[in-house]
């Protein structure tokens, strides 16, 4: 009984696919009816006997059935006489899927490949030349064909490339990684090819720096990072007044780690975009790495003008007043930075605390207000601890480190303090801090 219900499912099943198969052609046929007469009497004007509806079709069902080399020569007719009516069904991609498996098969010549070679590149200026969709698509297909299938020269591969990328600029990064290795096989002294592949690749590694081929691709374009740093400097020193070329060779040092080296170029973009964001921040970092303190609050102060928002320029300015000693004024940007922070945000107050240990450490011989101080940095750690972010496992440990270095209980009773007793801290040394610390 179940053996017959599963023939009787499968004969409905061959039925109902057959039936599909059929109701295809024919909303095919019905699509092209309205067409149909005016093909017939254009190539009957042209004294063309050619039906192109049906050379279509034939095309089109060969094509479904992966019967690609009796599908070709309908295409080609289609293609060739007026591919225009049948853009939707999309007859240019399907005849490379033709020409690219009759190229791969192992039964093709090396004579019938060059031939599919050409084809494939008539098939693709035909794309361009009728108003194909994405003509771009097409223009790196046939670069792609040039450089692969063809005896082309290396100046005719890489302009190929090149003329698609212009129309097409958001390509996929494979084509312009076909260019750059391109660029990279036949680079001289003379061609400037190097300098191009560097630009192609600082390009897609911005654009994806996550991706470590690219990088990979630049650190293979010399034989060290200091060969790079050159050809960036030499770029930028031959068009001086050029801003592009300014900011690669700063990246490039900054790369390198050659920070001074890449100051220069920094302050001629901020001369020239003197309200861009991005140059600021370069600079202002690039300061802070070689210690030029006052230049670096310089640069911050100039970045808060300009991105009063951001939280992390009064941040960084807190970090050098924290480096220069100036306590009181590094914990005013911290504040700053806090209320400049759309959501919690424990590094401020974990560098606080930071703060308070250092006045201890700098002024206190640890005697009662010395050890107070250290209470206050204790309690801002737990307070940072508390917010749950990045810092908070170095703000417990910075609580357990600081134990024994806090008021203890009997501190507090030679002292006649009670629980919940404030203790306000004060002192030449701690003025600045205006806080106070409780008893428990």
């Amino acid at each position: 009984m179940v053996s017959k219900r599963r023939e009787i499912i499968t004969k409905m099943e061959l039925k109902l696919k057959t039936l599909t198969t059929t109701l295809l052609s024919l909303l095919l046929m019905i699509a092209f009816t309205s067409t149909k007469a005016e093909t017939t009497k254009f190539y009957s004007a042209q004294g063309d006997s050619v039906n192109l509806l049906a050379e279509f079709s034939l095309f089109y069902e060969y094509y479904k059935n992966k019967e690609y080399e009796s599908a070709e020569p309908h295409g080609w007719i289609v293609i060739d006489k007026d591919p225009s009516k049948f853009l939707q069904y999309k007859p240019f991609k399907k005849m490379e899927d033709i020409i690219f498996y009759l190229h791969d098969s192992v039964a093709t010549t090396d004579e019938q490949k060059q031939e599919l070679a050409q084809k494939a590149l008539k098939l693709y200026d035909r794309a361009v030349e009728v108003g194909a969709k994405n003509p771009g698509y097409f223009m790196l297909r046939k670069a792609y064909v040039i450089e692969q299938w063809t005896d082309a020269t290396p100046e005719e591969k890489i302009d190929a490339y090149v003329k698609a990328l212009e129309k097409n600029p958001d390509a996929d990064p494979f084509y312009k990684d076909r260019l750059g290795l391109l660029y990279i096989k036949n680079a001289t002294e003379e061609n400037g090819y190097k300098m191009k592949a560097l630009d192609l690749y600082s390009a897609l590694s911005e654009a994806d720096p996550e991706n470590d081929v690219w990088i990979s691709r630049i650190d293979g374009l010399a034989e060290n990072i200091d060969e790079l740093v050159d050809i960036r400097k030499k770029a930028w020193d031959l068009d001086k007044e050029n801003m592009e070329k300014a900011w690669k060779y700063a990246e490039t040092c900054g790369r390198a780690e050659y920070y001074e080296k890449a100051i220069e170029p920094m302050e001629f973009l901020v001369k020239k975009a003197p309200d861009v964001v991005t140059y600021w921040k370069k600079l202002a970092s690039l300061y802070q790495k070689v210690d030029r303190t006052d230049d670096a609050i310089k640069a911050y102060k100039t970045l808060i003008k300009l991105d009063p928002n951001n939280r992390d320029n009064y941040f960084n300015i807190a970090i050098i007043y924290q480096k220069l000693d100036q306590l009181s004024v590094a914990r005013s940007y911290l504040q700053k930075a806090q209320k400049a922070s759309s959501e919690p945000w424990d590094m401020p107050i974990f560098v606080e605390a930071q703060l308070y240990e250092q006045a201890a450490r700098n002024c206190g011989s640890f005697d009662w207000m010395d050890k107070c101080v250290y209470k206050l940095a204790s309690d801002t750690y737990v307070k940072a601890a508390r917010i749950g972010g990045p810092m908070s496992t170095a703000a417990v440990e910075r609580v357990k480190a600081l134990e024994n270095s806090v008021p203890q209980q009997e501190d507090y009773f030679f002292r006649n303090y009670k629980s919940g007793d404030e203790i306000k801290i004060t002192g030449g040394c701690y003025d600045w801090i205006n806080r106070s610390i409780y008893v428990k």
